[in-house]
């Protein structure tokens, strides 16, 4: 889930130069004392992309001097040095192993911690035999720096890196993962914690959960053979950076028998709008579940002292499964979704869509309890760590906490804490995002369009706009916008990602304060890679519409 290179992204802009986008570096070509920050050449032999003549004049280039304004005035402090490599591996995940792709042969990769203010300079080393980004999700960065191939940056070529250098401005739980293809659902990501100078909070001891849904590597099946099967039927295939940046071939074969043993294919009642008597549905069937890289069989313990204030910081990394969440004997007091401030609030349970971040508190019991995530809307599966604050036996892998019957808290009952509250103003312009598709068809699209780099909603600097999206669908939608957040209806959260429900509508509010091209998208990466993908717009100061 990372890293690029900063300031060659698109000199002239995408629709004259056709394919400036900013390119990565084989060692051999680096300029060493350009490692951060500096500008290498198109040309190299690390970059890579296709070129898009067909992209629309007129719009903010993701390294135009906009974008460069912007991120001048956020005036960077500390510069803080990582280095990150992606590579096939061998991973032990609690009963279970597996060969996948990993940061730093870890699950999840290491953690990258900062303060709010400093500079990140991060260089990604691609040892993978595809093509790899990095997206940086719930940071208002900028926008050479998002990570989403030919439209931010060219993807890392295997055998090349890329260097990333911005100022984090945002204070929050957050992650990283890559903008390629299928490649979230393997073991492709990692924590991103940026410090609040002024914390608020009180409390002894933090605890950083991640959730994912597990089928790389079981039974030889890969994700991308899962995409291949979703999209057999369909005569372009797939639509998402996967298919466009990688020219992959489909898979035959043991991979795609494999696959397609874990579609789950049920018949449903005809709707009103069929034309057939019978339609068939298609879920993926994440055989495992995890909470930090280990199966219920071989379970993950957080120790404290009973009395212990604890942060609990949990992040829903799985590419397609929604999750009920609970700890055993406890009610969590949630502060925070999507690293924004909320007012307090007590649940026995929580709501959590995929890419979506909650916070909690909870005061420590004596004993040992589980922290279990029930799979929503699917068989009741279940990933599952452990609190132990003194003796006794660990529950059973297969305990249900009784606090999961609440259903869970989601996002949408919580209200924003004053100090992150939109100024009260009009919305300028109004975008109607209709989430389009059928499961039968697996035709996932925005406004009945599949993604392609060249689309364009468009928006002005300084501009409210309001986004109204409407599901026509029968599934829900966790939608992410890049680079901004969004205000919810009433008073509601600060968020970057937020549920949609089938047919719903639901509008929210963002400010147009961060210059660039920007994904919009559903994060179940099988809807996203098949179709359900826009890029939002800047228009350039110059441009007449």
């Amino acid at each position: 889930m990372r890293t690029h290179s900063r300031r060659a992204v698109l000199g002239a802009g995408l629709a004259a130069a056709g394919s400036g986008l900013l390119s990565s570096r084989s060692p051999a070509s680096a300029d060493p004392n350009d490692r951060y920050g500096g500008h290498p050449s198109h040309g190299s032999p690390g970059s890579h992309g296709p070129r898009h003549d067909d992209v629309p004049a007129g719009y903010v280039t993701p390294d135009g001097p906009e974008v460069v304004d912007c991120e001048r005035n956020r005036r960077g402090g500390s510069v803080r040095r990582f280095s990150l490599t992606a590579a096939e591996t061998e991973l032990d995940l609690g009963g279970l192993t597996v060969n996948t792709w990993a940061y730093g042969d870890r699950l999840p990769g290491k953690e990258i911690r900062v303060t709010a203010g400093d500079q990140i300079a991060l260089t990604l080393h691609n040892r993978l035999p595809q093509d790899t980004t990095v997206h940086w999700h719930g940071l208002q960065l900028r926008n050479d720096m998002d990570g989403v191939p030919d439209v931010t940056q060219r993807a890392v070529k295997p055998g090349n890196y890329f260097d990333y250098r911005f100022t984090a401005s945002t204070p929050g739980t957050h992650w990283i993962h890559p903008h390629v293809g299928v490649q979230l659902d393997r073991a492709l990501y990692a924590p991103l914690i940026v410090d609040d100078p002024d914390e608020p909070l009180s409390y002894d001891k933090e605890w950083i959960v991640l959730i994912d849904d597990w089928l790389d590597g079981v039974d030889g099946v890969t994700p991308d053979d899962v995409l291949d099967e979703l999209n057999k039927d369909k005569p372009g295939g797939a639509m998402g950076h996967g298919s466009m940046q990688l020219g992959r071939k489909r898979r035959t074969g043991h991979g795609s028998a494999a696959a397609a043993a874990l579609l789950h294919r049920h018949t449903t009642k005809k709707r009103a709008d069929d034309s057939d008597d019978d339609r068939y549905e298609i879920n993926v069937e994440h055989p495992f579940h995890l909470i930090n890289g280990r199966t219920s069989r071989d379970r993950e313990t957080f120790r404290a002292k009973p009395g212990d204030r604890i942060r609990i910081r949990i992040i829903n990394a799985a590419a397609d499964t929604a999750y009920r969440v609970a700890l055993g004997g406890h009610k969590m007091i949630v502060t925070h979704t999507d690293g924004f401030p909320v007012e307090h609030r007590e649940t026995d349970s929580l709501l959590i869509g995929m890419a979506e971040r909650f916070d909690v508190l909870v005061t420590a019991k004596d004993g040992v309890f589980p922290l279990t995530a029930l799979s929503a809307g699917k068989p009741n599966l279940t990933a599952q760590a452990l609190l132990r604050t003194g003796g006794g036996e660990a529950p059973d892998p297969k305990t249900r906490p009784k606090e999961l019957r609440s259903g869970g808290l989601s996002a949408d009952k919580l209200k924003a804490d004053e100090s992150v509250l939109l100024e009260d103003r009009s919305p300028d312009r109004e975008i109607k995002m209709e989430l389009t598709g059928t499961m039968d068809k697996w035709d996932w699209a925005i406004n009945g369009k599949p993604y392609t780099p060249s689309q364009r909603y468009p928006v002005r600097e300084g501009e409210r706009v309001r986004m109204t999206f409407e599901n026509t669908t029968t599934m829900w939608h966790p939608m992410h916008l890049h680079g901004h957040t969004f205000g919810m209806p009433d008073g509601g959260p600060r968020k970057d990602t937020t549920i949609v429900l089938p047919g719903k509508k639901l509008s929210v509010d963002f400010d147009a304060v961060n210059p660039g091209l920007w994904m919009l998208h559903c994060h179940n990466i099988y809807h996203s890679e098949s179709g359900m993908m826009t890029v939002v717009g800047y228009r350039s100061p110059k441009s007449s519409k």
